[in-house]
């Protein structure tokens, strides 16, 4: 039992060190032009919404972004609504995500899939005003390439079949959202926080070498850019 304890014990430590340094040291180690580029030169905010256990990426939604994501809108978000502003994308475990709108639908099956491996999904909403500042809402300001570079990424992390998106059918959490099929797989090594945190790099920030939760993501953010 002693034994036992005690590499449970290493284990809690290694785990505390690794999202320490996970944190502290940036990934990219140096800043590159584009980092640069992306902290100095503005051209369109973006926000990063947090939970406590998930992000998101939310872009300004107009009729650039309205174009570059109309794919969304034939599956059924309402790009078009009179009060939306923002087109917010998440990427995540397939099963915690399906079948768990909230906290009371908790399920164990879902969670072993997350704490293992689990395919992915894309979750797309969209909202209206944002208040800022909040402590769940973390705003950037991208140049023009940088923003771009997001919009790829973003849009290369929907798996397609045949050269079209695959929506998820039946699953949603309201009217305004919808599910689609994801590239990649989850895990909560690496998940929904660590794909924030690429995509924040694509477009040229600086962010912690490995941040699996939100409060050290944004940690990282405010350290490194």
């Amino acid at each position: 039992m002693g034994r036992a304890l005690k590499w449970i014990a290493f284990g809690l430590l290694g785990l505390i060190l690794a999202v320490v340094l996970g944190t502290v040291v940036p990934r990219p180690l140096l800043p590159t032009t584009a980092t640069a580029a992306a902290t100095t030169a503005v051209g369109e905010r973006i926000l990063i919404l947090s939970s406590p256990i998930h992000t998101d990426i939310a872009i300004p939604l107009n009729d650039e972004t309205r174009a570059r994501f109309g794919f969304t809108g034939e599956a059924g978000v309402p790009l078009d609504h009179p009060e939306a502003r923002w087109l917010i994308f998440g990427w995540g475990g397939r099963s915690f995500y399906l079948e768990t709108p909230t906290w009371s639908d908790l399920k164990p099956m879902p969670v072993f899939r997350a704490l293992t491996v689990d395919r992915s999904v894309m979750h797309v909403d969209i909202a209206g005003a944002i208040v800022e500042p909040q402590p769940s809402v973390a705003s950037v300001d991208l140049d023009r390439a940088a923003f771009e570079r997001l919009m790829t990424f973003i849009s290369q992390s929907f798996a397609r079949k045949d050269g079209a998106v695959v929506p998820v059918e039946g699953f949603s959490y309201g009217y305004a959202d919808r599910f689609f099929e994801a590239e990649g797989t989850f895990n909560a090594l690496f998940g929904c926080n660590t794909w924030t945190a690429r995509a924040l790099r694509e477009a040229g920030l600086q962010t912690g070498l490995w941040n699996p939760v939100p409060s050290t993501l944004g940690l990282s953010l405010r350290l490194h850019n």
